[in-house]
């Protein structure tokens, strides 16, 4: 079969909202080349190339991700949406599909719902990287154009993890979040120097178990990523970790709100299963909505 092509709205049940990811179905045929040329044209901060289960015993489907001009590990909203698009083309129910990228296997839950699918994804282990201290974290809060006061007191600007990790940025809630404009060469800068692609200032909602962030990840190519599930899934927990914000002692449960500041707001619904009070299981959830689909009108 021709690869055919989805425009997702992903972490969003409104078109033009959320995060837009391609996805394309029947991707086995491609080569690492067509499928980073593809991307590129899509112009998507991420499309997932949907691949057959047979080269692995332990899966039901293959997943590769591509931004406009590297291929990533995983994508967290280009997840949501290639298995709402899965789902919706093979008329699934509620089940359980497990995946395989290059970050590993994957739990992935559909729910079917009277107007689609939501779709859960297991993320990875969380991890945690020294805290970012002295001349690195002073450059970090520069390159966003803010102070040391503007900071959460007493906690740090730290690489986190589910799979693909982040820069935790915690703000003051009184920052206005939405009128951040960092100097993206200066974060592309300190990628270089940490390793890290991405960075996730973010705020949390007063008296609620609600978050608002923005990520930029200019070294890849994207500039600021609407809404973003490898982002909101370790700050979730990033908030266990550091004893942030109220829980049970079982379980956390965060609304990661997102894109406002792009007119494309979203919602990712993270959930941290915890252990003697340190994250031990992060999942992110969320629904979609497809735009269009179309199949090549040439041979690839």
């Amino acid at each position: 079969m021709k690869p055919q092509v989805y425009h997702v709205d992903a972490f969003t049940s409104v078109p033009f909202r959320g995060n837009s990811a391609g996805v394309v179905l029947h991707a086995d045929g491609l080569s690492d080349a067509q499928m980073q040329l593809i991307a590129r044209e899509l112009r998507h901060s991420e499309t997932a190339f949907v691949l057959k289960s047979d080269v692995c015993d332990d899966c039901d489907v293959r997943i590769r991700y591509f931004t406009p001009t590297v291929e990533v590990p995983i994508c967290g909203h280009a997840t949501i949406a290639a298995h709402y698009v899965r789902a919706s083309v093979l008329g699934l129910g509620n089940g359980t599909v497990w995946q395989r990228s290059l970050a590993g296997r994957h739990r992935v839950d559909i729910l079917a719902q009277e107007n689609g699918y939501r779709i859960t994804l297991e993320q990875g282990t969380p991890g945690f990287e020294p805290p970012l201290e002295g001349e690195t974290r002073a450059a970090i809060i520069h390159a966003f154009h803010l102070g040391e006061d503007d900071i959460l007191p007493g906690l740090p600007i730290q690489v986190a993890t589910t799979g693909h990790s982040k820069v935790m940025i915690p703000l003051k809630p009184e920052i206005d979040i939405d009128a951040l404009s960092p100097d993206l060469a200066a974060l592309i800068a300190i990628s270089q120097q940490i390793g890290c692609n991405g960075f996730f200032p973010f705020q949390i909602r007063s008296g609620k178990n609600e978050t608002d962030g923005r990520m930029f990840s200019p070294a890849i190519g994207i500039v600021e990523d609407p809404v973003t599930g490898n982002a909101n899934g370790p700050m979730g927990a990033w908030l266990v970790h550091h004893n942030v914000m109220e829980h049970d002692g079982k379980t956390l449960r965060v609304l990661g709100h997102q894109g406002r500041a792009l007119g494309r707001d979203g919602v990712v619904d993270v959930n941290v299963t915890i252990r003697d009070n340190q994250p031990e299981k992060v999942t992110i959830s969320g629904t979609a909505v497809i735009l269009f689909s179309a199949e090549w009108a040439i041979d690839l």
